[in-house]
């Protein structure tokens, strides 16, 4: 058997045996802290033009939840840290015990990352609109230049990691990519939109094929919701 045909198979046994699970189980560890869970703003199968209903259970319910339930581990006992909003965590790292600092680093910005991830989706896709395709044109070269750009940027991530669209209070975008759960929020900069890229985002569908999910996956966005996100950073009331 092939090393690819091997992998799917401890791919695909792992996700049956951790939908086998109970949702109270997930549910009731990512809820135990001042941390929670979002809902997805659709339902599981919204996404199938670029992410099948299993991965969206997985990610969601499994992944996102399993960082949830990390972060309020690490942030027991620390009441000043726990007070403070996830991005202004974020954006202060150096302030947590050395002990705690990488299980918050890993946790936390899985739980920014993914609460922005799945906002920007479950939409028709297509060409950006409003403000934001504006922006795209004057920033980033008009829509066909920065989908290449950002699909090649998400291409280079090394392992696993993101591929953002960052933005500034001026309105300015630019593509940046980070490694594992990291996020532009950890150098003080806004997100707009970004693309997971680690395998278990597109694993079950594409296997090791990433192009082809990058390229999919404009097909679900929400244009609607980005633009809001992107009026929220001119505004200066944009958090994750």
């Amino acid at each position: 058997m092939s090393t690819l045909n091997r992998r799917s198979l401890i791919l695909g046994a792992a996700g049956i045996a951790a939908l086998s699970l109970p949702r109270s189980v997930w549910a009731q560890a990512a809820a135990s802290g001042p941390h929670t869970l979002p809902a997805l703003p659709y339902a599981l199968n919204a996404n199938e033009a670029a992410i099948d209903a299993m991965t969206m259970e997985l990610h969601h319910g499994r992944h996102h939840a399993a960082q949830v339930a990390g972060l309020n581990t690490a942030l027991n006992g620390q009441a000043a840290l726990s007070a403070l909003p996830l991005d202004e965590l974020l954006m202060n790292l150096t302030r947590a015990p050395e002990a705690i600092r990488t299980a918050l680093r890993n946790n936390a910005g899985g739980h920014a990352n993914h609460s922005m991830f799945w906002t920007i989706m479950g939409g028709p896709g297509g060409a950006p609109t409003g403000d934001v395709a504006e922006a795209i044109t004057r920033d980033l070269g008009g829509f066909e230049k920065f989908r290449t750009d950002f699909n090649a940027a998400g291409g280079r991530v090394f392992g696993s990691g993101w591929v953002f669209v960052t933005v500034t209070n001026s309105g300015q975008l630019a593509i940046a990519i980070r490694p594992n759960q990291d996020t532009p929020l950890m150098d003080g900069i806004r997100v707009l939109m970004g693309n997971d890229v680690w395998e278990h985002a597109y694993y079950l569908r594409y296997q090791n094929r990433r192009a082809d999910y990058l390229t999919s996956w404009w097909n679900v966005l929400n244009w609607t919701a980005i633009n809001e996100r992107y009026a929220a950073a001119r505004a200066g009331t944009l958090r994750v």
